[in-house]
């Protein structure tokens, strides 16, 4: 098993990244890291700009283990929208594979205006499902030409509502270049929230080999009179933690498990609890 972190103290532009960002970052106790990016356009950033990060991360021993994919819609029905969607997945395809990251990853966006992650009621028409395997399709090619996953992250909020879906789109789009992100939280429902163990055993069985990565996220439900699940820092809420590390474990080591939902403050915690985790349930941690 591997471990990463996630934004913190990370920056948004690559060219500010330091050694120093780097020894942090091994000094907490991660191997590797998801980092967004998002001043550097994936159309018009250059090889050698991705080169010279490449070659500070290397050179200090940190892995890349995702890059976004920018979180574009590839479920709109406005062919002229997706298919500058579909180019912007390729871009970065091609600038993560020039970073040496391991993969992207990007959610099937929303047809909320105001963010690729809330709800619409378009989202879960049979019509974004397949325009979603389309734009998938469409981007295996970039994906596997840059050797870099085009891993999609779901959520019950968009159209990948259920893990049947998710299986139900990557079994269409067939390809060995297209995964699935899975993150901890994202399909937990209220009836799910104090059994979470279940709920992640239940989705590794649907989807089981297309997962190739994990967010390791907590999730816990609110006092409030309409219901609330909140995501957040892995420790603080409901995760059966044992169940996720066992089940991507058992896929692969090389699978990397990610932090997010957590603060720079909370990474040590975050970094003891993954770790501890994973000696009581004798699972090597690699570099």
């Amino acid at each position: 098993m591997r471990f990463g972190m996630s934004g913190c103290f990370l920056p948004d532009d690559m060219r500010d990244l330091t050694p120093e960002m780097c020894q942090r970052v091994r000094d907490l106790g991660f191997s590797g890291i998801f980092t967004r990016f998002r001043a550097n356009d994936p159309h018009t950033t250059s090889k050698a700009v991705a080169q010279q990060a490449r070659d500070l991360l290397e050179g200090e021993g940190v892995r890349l283990y995702q890059t976004t994919g920018y979180w574009q819609n590839l479920v709109t029905s406005d062919e002229t929208h997706r298919r500058e969607s579909v180019k912007t997945v390729q871009a970065a395809l091609r600038l993560a594979g020039w970073l040496g990251a391991r993969g992207i990853d990007t959610g099937p966006g929303s047809m909320n205006p105001d963010g690729p992650w809330f709800p619409h009621p378009d989202n879960w028409k049979p019509e974004a499902k397949a325009q979603l395997i389309k734009s998938l399709k469409e981007g295996a090619s970039a994906a596997e030409d840059a050797g870099v996953y085009l891993s999609i992250e779901s959520h019950q909020l968009v159209t990948l509502a259920t893990p049947e879906i998710a299986k139900e789109v990557l079994d269409a789009v067939g390809s060995p270049w297209v995964r699935c992100d899975y993150d901890s939280a994202n399909w937990i429902t209220l009836y799910e929230v104090y059994d979470t163990g279940k709920a992640l055993d239940h989705h590794f069985d649907v989807l089981g080999e297309y997962i190739v990565s994990a967010h390791a996220k907590d999730i816990w439900v609110e006092n409030r009179l309409a219901v609330h699940l909140q995501d957040g820092c892995p420790g603080k809420g409901n995760m059966d933690f044992k169940t996720l590390f066992r089940r991507i474990e058992a896929l692969s080591p090389e699978n990397p498990v990610i932090s997010e939902g957590n603060s720079t403050a909370e990474l040590p915690e975050v970094s003891r609890l993954f770790h501890e985790t994973a000696r009581e349930l004798g699972i090597p941690v690699l570099e």
